[in-house]
């Protein structure tokens, strides 16, 4: 498969991981082109980091891999989702999720 497609207007696309069983979002992430190959090579999700600028494994040091079974790409081919299921908690702070702070909530 030529991935080239969802690279076209940067290097860098958004990635959101969501639990295939309850599709809760887990985290959001950034793959390249690499990192979208070895994802689909590997089953666990691959991404490149902004801040270390290279890329990784979610869960290389941790063990908390996510193993993804299907990739979506939404209609525009510039931005995906990993589904797939967690092994332990997601976020570097423990918590399952990245999304666990609300922000806001409407009253009503």
């Amino acid at each position: 498969m030529d991935l080239k497609r969802f690279f076209i207007k940067g290097a860098l696309i958004p990635v959101i991981c969501q639990d295939e069983r309850s599709g809760e979002v887990l985290m959001l992430g950034y793959a390249n082109e690499e990192a979208l190959r070895r994802t689909m090579e590997s089953g666990t999700a691959w991404f490149f980091s902004r801040s270390r600028q290279k890329l990784w494994n979610k869960g290389e040091t941790s063990g908390n891999f996510i193993h993804v079974s299907r990739i979506f790409s939404d209609c525009d081919d510039d931005t995906l989702i990993y589904s797939g299921t967690p092994v332990g908690p997601v976020c570097h702070t423990g918590n399952r999720t990245c999304f666990f702070t609300e922000l806001w909530h409407k009253e009503g």
